[in-house]
């Protein structure tokens, strides 16, 4: 079993994002309650910036699994699922959101007041499996919204062609065309302008912060990447903007001050697949040593530039390659991913996370070790383990190895 640890946070305005957290999901419950409709919908789409335009509210049931398993309610729903009959093998998003929504879902003890039900599912068809059959079982759970399924091609990053991004569009637009007959709202275009504009100055703003961590020593870790919450549910608000403005300040001025995130950086270490969000605290473990898990692949997905003078066709755009960035990728791209982002940031290890509840992610990660040997001289540990359940982690197994490979690393460095 692993244990539940909160990752240390050094700066100010990480610790911020508890306040961050709960105005979301206080916003969310004030939506239901001001009649302002609400929308379930997976991350990552072109839905999000036009339900900000139109003043409707999106809600995020695959974001609320991290919640769920930080506040140690995941086992709980786990259980539910599991004696619905949901093998314990699928995604634990998938199962926990089953659980989750079988279960007192607003009821005591649930934190931040759980999820206020959907008057609207919105499911776009593109993603992983699991993502989509989430919503599949949304529709049955709560008959009486209102649904939406988008057809977005899953396609490759690299095969998007103008077919596609047209077809796309198409979408975009039938979208709107639902939101606009099932709520009676219409869409202001120059508030959807301006939506665009905050959701591309986000991920600027949010590619400047991660640039940073390539600064010796390294002034933020992958203990306060939970700053990413605000590039699922916040993405085209100047609440977004406003955070991560003051992150990027401070991340700079620590860098420019030569301040670490440990006083001693011996090791820069890489981190792929999802983290443990029973346990983020498991990043802060590798400091004793002189480590800093500088980089990971999860983080690289949030941040898709977006070009506002068309603001249809950049949603359109982001809508196709936000998923593919993650669970579309050929082994052979996801390859030259990770060996650019050890080049940019100088690591001296790797740490590859087998993910049990996210097989597509987890898939050709024994070639890319190879690939960081032979290419870089980069060595790897592997650790077994589950982004949600707890049951498939053992932290006993994780600090053998990891101990193990730090002293390997660290001989390394001494010659």
């Amino acid at each position: 079993m692993g244990s539940t640890g909160k990752s240390k946070k050094r700066l100010s305005t990480a610790r911020e994002l508890t306040r961050v957290v709960t105005d979301y999901y206080l916003e969310c419950h004030r939506a239901r309650a001001e009649g302002r409709p609400v929308g379930w919908m997976p991350p990552m789409n072109g839905g999000i910036e036009i339900f900000y335009a139109m003043d409707l509210q999106p809600v995020f049931p695959e974001n609320w699994s991290p919640v769920c398993a930080a506040f140690s309610l995941a086992p709980g729903h786990f259980e539910i699922s599991e004696g619905m009959g949901y093998s314990r093998d699928l995604c634990g998003y998938l199962r926990n959101i089953v659980g989750y929504v079988h279960s007192d879902m607003n009821g005591p003890g649930v934190p931040l007041g759980g999820l206020p039900e959907p008057d609207m599912l919105m499911s776009f068809g593109g993603g992983c499996v699991p993502a989509m059959k989430i919503f599949q079982i949304l529709e049955s759970r709560f008959p009486r919204a209102k649904v939406f399924r988008a057809d977005v091609p899953q396609v490759a990053c690299e095969d998007i062609r103008e077919h596609h991004v047209d077809y796309a569009v198409s979408e975009i637009h039938r979208l709107i065309e639902f939101l606009e007959r099932t709520t009676g709202r219409k869409l202001d275009q120059e508030r959807l302008h301006r939506t665009v504009e905050l959701s591309d100055a986000a991920c600027r703003l949010w590619d400047e912060i991660m640039s940073l961590r390539r600064c010796r020593p390294a002034p933020i870790s992958a203990s306060e990447i939970g700053i990413m919450f605000v590039m699922v549910t916040r993405q085209g608000t100047q609440t977004a903007v406003d955070f991560l403005t003051r992150v990027r300040d401070e991340v700079a001025e620590r860098a420019e001050q030569g301040i670490g995130v440990i006083e001693d950086e011996l090791v820069r270490l890489f981190w792929d697949n999802i983290p443990l969000w029973y346990n983020m605290g498991l990043f802060n473990e590798f400091e004793g040593l002189g480590g800093v898990v500088v980089a990971e692949t999860y983080s690289a997905a949030w941040s898709l530039r977006l070009d506002a003078s068309d603001p249809v066709r950049a949603l359109a755009l982001k809508s196709l390659m936000s998923y593919s960035l993650v669970s579309c990728l050929s082994i052979e791209r996801r390859k030259e991913m990770v060996l650019k982002a050890c080049r940019d940031y100088g690591i001296d290890g790797a740490v590859f996370h087998r993910n049990k509840s996210c097989v597509p992610i987890t898939l050709g990660q024994d070639e890319i070790i190879r690939a960081l040997d032979e290419e870089l001289g980069i060595p790897s540990v592997t650790i077994d383990a589950d982004h949600m359940d707890s049951r498939n982690f053992s932290h006993a197994q994780f600090k053998a190895r990891t101990d193990a490979f730090m002293e390997m690393l660290l001989a390394r460095k001494n010659g």
